[in-house]
């Protein structure tokens, strides 16, 4: 109830500014804005499965039967922080109301998803003396190109400056989530190092349509006839979730094992390529769930979420037509 309140508070503040700015005509026109961003994020969550590893920090400690897990911590957060440009076309129907159209690729910070040290993988003494631990580490990186409606709300000049509010949404017209993960196998006959490999990976995510919503309070300074210089402050509320997941890239001391049966994985389909589902049982490509899953089609994998909300300060530039 408040929310419907508080909306139609804000359309009839609207119907107030365009009745009253209905015949001043002197701003009425195009321009254009182009601008950087830096965001900080704003809410942190708890990452989602990678590479069939929970989303914490574990260090084990001890060797063969005494390996066990001597600390945990969750490893939380969101790819809201990063750095975004941005060009917009706007329209201003008179002194108070406009509305605009942004075009932005945001390119986020790397933030660890998950983090192992010194576990035991492998090892049994009836067929082999060896036994091999592993140092786990994931990275994950979105890029993303977004459209972002808006109407806007100008709130009057003074000395140059106008401030001003927006209101829109964010949509999604392409983006990746690019998670590098690291995997160092070191083996060892009793106290002595037998083997090592390095294997490093990356997958990337393509995500399902989403929606996100954004609340801006900016203002101009006028430069010359025509030109401007602008801030904003920008909050935005954005959650995706994965669709597919695909193993571009996995090699093995430098070597390419993409597409070879190793030590540590096999090469077949669903490998390499994930559906995310919303729900997994009997008749899931998955082999936990289902003992008929075909390895030639991709695996089924639960869906996951990934935060992108956070706090940002544009400036740049504006151009009246």
């Amino acid at each position: 109830m408040k929310k419907k309140i508080l909306l139609l508070g804000i359309m009839a503040c609207s119907m107030t500014m365009l009745a009253q700015s209905k015949d001043d005509s002197s701003d009425k026109g195009w321009y254009l804005k182009l601008g950087g961003s830096y965001f900080l994020q704003t809410a942190a969550t708890e990452f989602p499965v990678v590479g069939g590893q929970l989303p914490n920090r574990d260090v084990y400690t001890g060797t063969l039967g005494g390996n066990k897990l001597a600390s945990r911590e969750s490893v939380t957060g969101s790819f809201g922080a990063g750095f975004r440009t941005g060009l917009s076309a706007g329209y201003r129907f008179n002194t108070r109301v406009g509305v605009e159209m942004g075009v932005n690729y945001y390119s986020s910070n790397s933030k660890t998803m998950a983090e192992t040290t010194n576990r035991l993988i492998s090892y049994n003494p009836l067929t082999s003396p060896a036994a091999t631990y592993v140092d786990f580490e994931a990275e994950g990186k979105i890029r993303a190109f977004d459209l972002s409606p808006a109407l806007v709300l100008f709130l009057g000049k003074s000395h140059g400056f106008e401030p001003y509010t927006k209101v829109g949404v964010i949509l999604p017209i392409h983006g990746t989530l690019e998670i590098d993960t690291n995997r160092d196998y070191t083996t060892y006959v009793g106290a002595n190092p037998v083997a090592e490999t390095k294997a490093y990976s990356k997958d990337v995510i393509k995500p399902n349509p989403t929606l996100g919503f954004m609340a801006t309070l900016g203002t101009s300074y006028k430069l010359g006839k025509n030109l401007s210089a602008f801030a904003e402050l920008e909050y935005r509320n954005f959650t995706v979730h994965g669709k597919t997941k695909e193993t571009e890239i996995y090699t093995e001391n430098g070597v390419d094992k993409l597409n070879t049966t190793t030590s540590f994985r096999t090469a077949s389909y669903s490998a390499t390529h994930t559906n995310y589902v919303s729900r997994l049982n009997s008749t899931s490509n998955n082999s936990e769930y289902n003992t008929n899953s075909d390895s030639t089609k991709a695996k089924d994998e639960l869906s996951s979420y990934v935060g992108i909300s956070g706090l940002g300060l544009t400036l740049g530039l504006k151009y009246n037509l």
